[in-house]
């Protein structure tokens, strides 16, 4: 299964706006011009409009004059968003003042501006702290309704197929929280199950994992994943969902059938939500190195408008990837 293919398709038959705020950094503007090139979305630059025509022609690309160029300095909407963000931000007393400071930092233009309607999303992180990136996005975007935790999820494809859906599955929380309580569990496997349906086109089949399963262990961990998996069923009645369950029973059918039968689950989960990040994070880990597997992501779930956070050693392919991801994110809540 080529994923990236499948989505980058997805994303060039509904184009959405993606902002890229980092435009000093030369792998921002080289990935623009590929992203243009390949039609996968609307692309939207923040920065000095010289500045990037100079850096683009430099870099000998081709195809920057297609783009959005947005300037901080120069910006026409300042007053409407500045107006926007003081009504957000009343309760913390922000004054107008200040939002026209804030808006001269790209990461605060870009999430306004898509709280404004002026974007559907955001891709950011090859130059700043994944908290640079996430702060303006609590202040102004926050997450979306009935979900008060953000979390972030790995696309894992494996060399052995008989896994999930030919060897795809949907790993989290891996990235983001490190203790979630059980109700903020139960919001993770909820926005993983519509990161799943997003971005990787399966119907999620969600395994609540633990050390133990069907109470063949008695733990206050144990409990917390129990009461997640309620809560979860509570929140989305439509999910195919169980736990907890250890991960053999929840990935080997002669487990799961021994050790959970009558589970539609067990055995056959392509989601797995760990119960905390610790465990979470070495999961994938492992998986990647000692089973060769393809780990995509993270890829940030729970916000009220996709923005997805980049790691700074990240390559130009690795930013035009997670703008197509980032696409298929924003497709996904027009539905």
């Amino acid at each position: 299964m080529d994923l990236i293919r499948q989505v980058k398709d997805n994303a060039k038959r509904n184009l959405q706006r993606i902002i890229l705020p980092e435009t000093y950094d030369h792998r921002i503007l080289k990935a623009a011009d590929i992203i243009i090139q390949e039609n996968i979305a609307n692309v939207i630059l923040i920065g000095n409009n010289k500045a990037i025509k100079s850096d683009s022609s430099n870099l000998k690309l081709k195809n920057l004059d297609k783009a959005t160029i947005v300037d901080p300095e120069k910006n026409d909407k300042k007053d409407i968003y500045a107006d926007l963000m003081v009504e957000i931000r009343k309760s913390k007393g922000l004054t107008k003042d200040e939002a026209y400071e804030m808006l001269k930092n790209p990461l605060y233009l870009s999430t306004i501006m898509i709280k404004n309607g002026d974007a559907d999303g955001e891709v950011a992180g090859a130059a700043n702290a994944t908290g640079n990136v996430l702060r303006p996005a609590f202040q102004f975007v926050k997450t979306m309704p009935g979900i008060n935790v953000v979390s972030g999820a790995f696309l894992m494809i494996l060399m052995d197929k008989s896994f999930g859906k030919d060897g795809l599955m949907v790993f989290a929380d891996c990235a983001v929280h490190p203790d979630p309580d059980e109700k903020e569990l139960a919001e993770i496997a909820v926005a993983t199950a519509n990161t799943t349906r997003a971005i990787a086109g399966l119907e999620p089949r969600i395994a609540m994992l633990s050390f133990s399963t069907k109470g063949s262990a008695q733990h206050e961990m144990v409990d917390k994943v129990i009461n997640a998996t309620k809560l979860a069923k509570q929140m989305d009645s439509t999910l195919k969902i169980d736990g907890e369950l250890q991960a053999d029973a929840a990935i080997i059918k002669e487990v799961g059938e021994k050790k959970a039968p009558g589970s539609e689950i067990a055995g056959n989960a392509n989601v797995l939500i760990f119960p905390n990040l610790e465990s979470g994070n070495i999961a994938y880990k492992l998986i990647q190195r000692i089973a060769h597997a393809e780990a995509i992501g993270p890829v940030l779930q729970g916000l009220a408008a996709p923005i997805n956070d980049l790691s700074r050693g990240c390559s130009v392919d690795d930013i035009v990837n997670l703008v197509a991801i980032t696409a298929n994110q924003a497709i996904a809540k027009k539905v």
